[in-house]
């Protein structure tokens, strides 16, 4: 599979990550803008499930933004809270699926928990 945010979300349809909390349900349609049109992907999380459809449905969020940029979170160069701060990505519907994306996405290049980090320096954690 050559195209990456494909792979991200036949990842996703394989196997949900470890960070994803067992008791959350619902669904997120993603909304990606790029210079073809538009993509349009459905998440349906089913306590720590993971079902991907690529077409339009209802869902409890929809996340809108540009093709490159989703690149950009799929690789782990940009983060989805900060992005949506900046308005990098916009929801509509129920924030705490915003605030979920921060687990479905790998961490960024080189990035270690906090603790780790403080571990590695001899500083109590």
């Amino acid at each position: 599979m050559s195209d990456p945010i494909e792979a991200f979300f036949a990842q996703l349809n394989r196997q949900a990550p470890e960070r994803l909390q067992r008791r959350t349900a619902g669904t997120i349609r993603f909304e990606l803008e790029g210079t073809d049109g538009l993509d349009v992907w459905h998440l349906t999380i089913n306590h720590g499930r993971l079902a991907v459809e690529r077409r339009a449905r209802f869902a409890d969020t929809v996340i809108r933004t540009r093709r490159d940029f989703f690149l950009r979170m799929v690789r782990g160069e940009a983060k989805p809270l900060p992005a949506w701060l900046r308005n990098d990505i916009t929801a509509e519907g129920n924030f705490r699926f915003v605030v979920l994306l921060e687990r479905l996405f790998t961490a960024p290049p080189g990035a270690r928990h906090p603790r780790a980090r403080a571990a590695e320096r001899g500083e109590p954690g």
